[in-house]
């Protein structure tokens, strides 16, 4: 099979373009013929082994997994002996260790279908950004109908669908971003946007749940912009230091949430089918819809990535082989 492929940490100019062994599905594993698969945050992060503490997870010196890329879609090729929820032919999506590639393994608590509606290019881009959403606002944030929500980063990967989920749990929200995207996120269902760049987040406005995607904002400023029982969730670590990145804020915020009345808080996103499921109904019911900027072909996929890490993106970006 063709395959991006990494020896070492490092940019985009690491990645090179090469024919790789068809990998072999274990026994609860599905073998999945590639039709697309989607870039975010997380696959610069991986690739460039920053914040150094992602390397105690994924390699120490050098990338467990060569083959960059989380996010898939595609049609089953292969199943293990023990798998029963998929079989040969079916559509589907998931996360797997290495989608940059013509054939990628999923394990199988980690498969959901694809929703007809999408096509496979939109469906790729759904899983790692989609579960972060979703998870960020019903297990962390506790979105009820007629919350005020806040997502600071409205318009990138995870925030685009931040708002379309939160709205469809029923909530007003308000998305900042750019006054270049402005647009985009009004049209994803925010009623109100926040030019980060002409205005100030902290205008009197209180709300009940804010996620804060996107920046490096002090957790005192956050604070400023909750209700006295709001909560905060911090969705990633980006920025920050070498070692760390943002994580430090994540800490702080833990430390200092039992000692006051708002919640501030932050979660890992667990990849399962489940919610895979979950995000599939949210689509079918016409409540979300990936934010699709464009497609590159696998070749380009250097160039994807670095498009998604400069924050230029409008929405999700996907690679096909």
């Amino acid at each position: 099979m063709r395959a991006v492929h990494q020896s070492r940490y490092g940019g985009s100019e690491e990645l090179t373009l090469v024919d790789a062994p068809d990998p072999v599905p274990g026994p609860h594993d599905v073998l999945v013929s590639v039709r697309a698969a989607g870039v975010d945050r997380g696959t610069w992060h991986l690739m460039a082994g920053r914040p150094y503490a992602v390397r105690l997870a994924f390699g120490l010196r050098r990338p467990k997994h060569p083959v960059p890329g989380r996010d898939v879609a595609g049609v089953v090729a292969e199943v293990g002996d023990q798998v029963t929820a998929v079989a040969v032919g079916d559509e589907v999506i998931g996360t797997a260790d290495g989608s940059f590639a013509e054939l990628a393994v999923v394990p199988e608590p980690r498969v959901g279908r694809r929703p007809a509606d999408l096509s496979f290019e939109e469906a790729a881009t759904l899983p790692v950004s989609g579960l972060t959403a979703l998870q960020a606002l019903r297990a962390a944030g506790g979105v009820r109908s007629g919350d005020r929500v806040l997502v600071i980063g409205a318009s990138g990967g995870v925030g685009s669908y931040a708002v379309q989920i939160a709205v469809a749990h029923g909530a007003e929200v308000t998305g900042v971003a750019s006054g270049a995207k402005a647009d985009l996120v009004r049209s994803l269902g925010a009623s109100r946007v926040i030019d980060y760049t002409r205005q100030d987040l902290v205008d009197g406005t209180r709300y009940d749940v804010v996620l804060d995607i996107a920046g490096l904002r002090p957790i005192r400023q956050l604070r400023r912009l909750l209700t006295d029982t709001g909560t905060l969730v911090i969705v990633g670590g980006e920025g920050g230091d070498r070692w760390l990145g943002g994580t430090h804020r994540q800490l702080a915020a833990l430390a200092l949430s039992p000692f006051i009345r708002q919640r501030l808080t932050t979660f890992l996103s667990k990849e399962n089918a489940d919610d895979l499921a979950a995000l599939a109904q949210l689509v079918d019911d016409g409540h979300l819809r990936p934010a699709l900027e464009r497609t590159y072909a696998l070749h380009e996929a250097a160039t994807a990535i670095d498009h998604v890490a400069s924050g230029h993106a409008r929405g999700k970006v996907a690679v096909t082989p």
